[in-house]
């Protein structure tokens, strides 16, 4: 159990934040409350963040004002939200997300997923505080007294470097298990330990997490992707069972050399991870988009397709090589796309990645790229994961100086004629009815 009902209140003196460190707009969203006659806090993340001397990605606002309060005050703005209602309020280049302080969290509530009343979710600062998942996000910061107010005894665990759930662990997890994910992502991404007591409550209902929505578990998943902390979110993930309930497939391909006592699979993971934090780094670092949500998916499918299918070592060419990505769509289709609820196109393109690695290795030990392979739509993508699969089990970084990226141009499936050097049936290629270099349009002459 975290906090109580009086708060502790950390003066000016007693902690590092200063109005310059917030976001500009944010000042003026909170200045425009409090002369409104309204209360405002800087909340959660933002003020975990600036007490670390971070600078955080978001600056959200809570207010005692009424969803249709706030929207009278800032034009620029709109109401989102179903069960509870929150404002966004818009500037150049970003917007701000300002709610009204709440009893309870969604998924705290029992019932039908309805609009409820607002006697029944608004609440006091106290409340809002004891809603929230983890400890260290349940501060607010108020510009009146430039004061850290805390519920939940967060800055505390700031100090300690713990991550904790606010109240019974177990009560947290059974009524939204997704709050396990929060838990080790902010664990890894700050290099925190997680309360004895939150881990084995995490580790005992990992299982849990298989009840809630594929698309709710596939957004967080995805946050920790790109984070650039995904090789320490991977062994927690690892060590709690959490991965093996978003990723069945592992569970079933990986068990019986689990019995043998083989277990390879997790060093080759984390080398993996350690490959896609490099490259999240250096597209951060840059200010370059990173790669897609499928090619880095692809890469951590690669140890399930080596245990399952032997990937690395197939040696396929033509009908057999199709039929091969085939099973491998099937496989995927059964095992993660409705798990995660990925797009069709999502799985398409890992297909294609995961079917077409054995023979790029094949030709990267040979040192030769055939021509009717480079002129293939999907010989970019293709090359590019092969070499940051090699490094991953080398350990020698490829494109050290330059941020692995890929044009916009699809991901295209190869056919049966792929492997056979353009020797397949091809369909004639016809040009368009308007072209210049036609005797007119249609056959009929100009």
């Amino acid at each position: 159990m975290s906090g109580g009902s009086t708060p502790t209140i950390i003066s000016r003196n007693d902690h590092p934040i200063r109005h310059h460190m917030i976001d500009r707009d944010a000042m003026k969203v909170l200045r425009v409350l409090r002369d409104n006659g309204y209360a405002g806090y800087l909340v959660g993340g933002g003020v975990r963040d600036l007490y670390l001397g971070r600078t955080p990605k978001d600056f959200d606002i809570s207010t005692d004002a009424r969803p249709g309060q706030i929207r009278k005050l800032f034009r620029n703005s709109r109401t989102i939200g179903r069960r509870f209602r929150l404002v966004q309020v818009f500037f150049p280049g970003k917007e701000l997300e300002v709610s009204t302080l709440r009893s309870l969290s969604e998924f705290d509530i029992e019932g039908p997923e309805q609009v409820l009343a607002p006697n029944n979710t608004y609440g006091s600062l106290g409340e809002d505080a004891q809603r929230r998942d983890l400890t260290v996000n349940g501060l607010f910061y108020e510009i009146e007294n430039k004061t850290i107010i805390d519920y939940v005894d967060g800055i505390r665990d700031l100090d300690k470097s713990i991550i904790q759930f606010i109240g019974e662990p177990e009560r947290r997890i059974t009524r939204d298990p997704v709050r396990m994910l929060r838990a080790i992502r902010h664990a890894a991404r700050m290099g925190f330990t997680i309360a004895p007591q939150s881990w084995e409550k995490i580790c005992e209902h990992h299982n849990k997490l298989t009840l809630c929505p594929p698309s709710r578990i596939r957004d967080e998943f995805l946050k920790d992707l790109h984070s650039g902390s995904l090789t320490e979110w991977l062994r927690l993930a690892l060590d709690s069972e959490l991965f093996f309930a978003m990723f069945g497939l592992y569970e079933k391909a990986l068990s019986t050399k689990e019995a043998a006592g083989e277990k390879t699979y997790r060093e080759q993971l984390i080398r993996i991870a350690e490959v896609i934090d490099r490259c999240s780094d250096m597209a951060k670092n840059s200010g370059k988009r990173g790669l897609s949500n499928s090619f880095l998916l692809g890469l951590i499918l690669v140890p399930w397709a080596n245990a399952r299918f032997d990937l690395c070592n197939q040696q396929l060419k033509g009908a057999a090589a199709f039929k091969f990505s085939k099973i491998l769509r099937a496989a995927l289709d059964t095992d993660l796309g409705q798990q995660l609820n990925l797009r069709r196109s999502i799985r398409q393109e890992m297909v294609t990645l995961l079917s077409n690695l054995p023979q790029f290795l094949r030709y990267q030990r040979e040192n030769s790229r055939p021509k009717w392979l480079k002129k293939k739509s999907y010989y970019k993508s293709c090359s590019l994961f092969c070499e940051l699969y090699s490094e991953s089990i080398t350990g020698t970084p490829v494109y050290t100086e330059e941020v692995p990226s890929l044009s916009e141009e699809p991901v295209a499936t190869p056919s049966r004629g792929d492997a056979s050097k353009g020797k397949g049936r091809h369909r004639k290629a016809y040009r368009p009815s308007f072209s210049s270099k036609s005797s007119g349009i249609f056959g009929l002459k100009k």
